[in-house]
């Protein structure tokens, strides 16, 4: 009878690779946001930066949009890794919003104020400080909600829009069934919840993504305990964790607006939201439009973007289906690409370079 031949297990070496492990988990964070930039406006907590295009190439400038759950460095996490920097090699000039760390005395911001005095404004500011005559608009995830819904309503120039992992239609739900029936039919009740806290605190944040998400957030651990000992991997996981256990607090009114409008009762796709009185008609967006899902996205469902393709009235439009996730459509260099093969032919090519 054969006998099964138990492994060798040498601690002495188990407990080096333990304590590297613990060591990097513990180091402080790595610099990240590496492409030089520029502050050209602020807004309360928000930062407009430029990023100068290496050598000009297109005279339209890109305006990004990022999400209000995380910082917006993971589109500039390190060299090799940063959708910005490729866009400013490519020959753009890029914008970026920064929303800052809202704090307790931000807790009345709502949409409106987000899309009327940041974008709007800081959309403007770009303009003037590029020269441009037109702008293109990115918006990521949540900030391609917001992209949108300023598109609907804005009396700038855009002459493209692109949206990568949007969630337009939000009667489509990534969060368990118990949850979503929780938050429609008042049972899970967010208006209590801002009147007593004001603004969400960063901890609900990440608590609510981490257990969305599980057990994707812990397996990094898992890798990062077998690769302890490899530097370029071990600097590119901490940029990454840095990002990931970076959530930040949300405004508590734009919340509750984004839970009761959008989630409950889906006013973007009936066109029924307004912002400051006047109704955002998806149909008024009619510059050309690019649409970028991520085929292997857990938080944003291809379901949840393609309403807008309906609903616009662009004749230029274009749908592109990534085999990336969420996030790994940035770091991999894919969605910047798809990006600047798109904008090639409808930036303009700059008058002097």
């Amino acid at each position: 009878m054969a006998t099964e031949t138990i492994p060798k297990i040498d601690f002495e070496k188990e407990i080096k690779r333990w304590n590297h492990f613990m060591n990097i988990i513990h180091e402080s964070d790595p610099e990240v946001n590496p492409t030089p930039r520029q502050a050209v406006w602020k807004k309360n907590k928000a930062t407009l930066w430029h990023y100068r295009a290496e050598e000009k190439k297109y005279d339209t400038p890109i305006f990004i949009i990022y999400s209000l759950i995380n910082q917006p460095f993971i589109l500039d996490l390190a060299p090799g890794s940063s959708v910005i920097e490729i866009f400013v090699q490519r020959g753009y000039d890029v914008y970026l919003l920064d929303w800052g760390i809202p704090g307790y005395e931000d807790k009345d911001i709502n949409i409106d104020d987000y899309i009327v005095d940041y974008i709007q404004k800081g959309v403007r500011r770009a303009l003037r400080h590029s020269g441009a005559e037109e702008i293109s608009v990115l918006g990521y995830c949540l900030g391609g909600t917001f992209a949108s819904i300023y598109a609907a309503i804005a009396k700038e120039p855009i002459k493209n829009l692109i949206v990568a992992t949007v969630p337009i239609d939000f009667s489509v739900s990534f969060v368990p069934d118990k949850w979503a029936e929780g938050l429609r039919d008042g049972t899970i009740n967010i208006d209590r919840f801002i009147d007593v806290y004001g603004v969400v605190p960063a901890s609900y944040v990440e608590g609510m993504f981490r257990s969305i998400t599980s057990p994707i957030y812990n397996s990094p651990y898992l890798t990062l305990l077998n690769r302890a000992y490899d530097k370029k991997f071990v600097e590119k996981w901490r940029r990454m964790n840095s990002w990931t256990s970076g959530h930040i607090p949300f405004a508590g009114e734009a919340f509750r607006q984004l839970n009761n409008d959008l989630y409950k009762e889906n006013k973007l796709v009936k066109n029924e939201m307004t912002i400051r009185g006047e109704r955002v008609h998806l149909g008024n967006i009619n510059m050309s439009l690019l649409v970028v899902n991520a085929k292997h996205d857990h938080l944003v469902l291809e379901e949840q973007s393609l309403p807008l393709l309906d609903l616009v009235s662009s004749e230029d439009k274009t749908y592109e289906l990534v085999e990336a996730g969420h996030i790994s459509l940035a770091l991999s260099g894919k969605l910047a690409s798809i990006v600047n093969e798109w904008l090639a032919s409808r930036s303009g090519e700059a008058t002097t370079k």
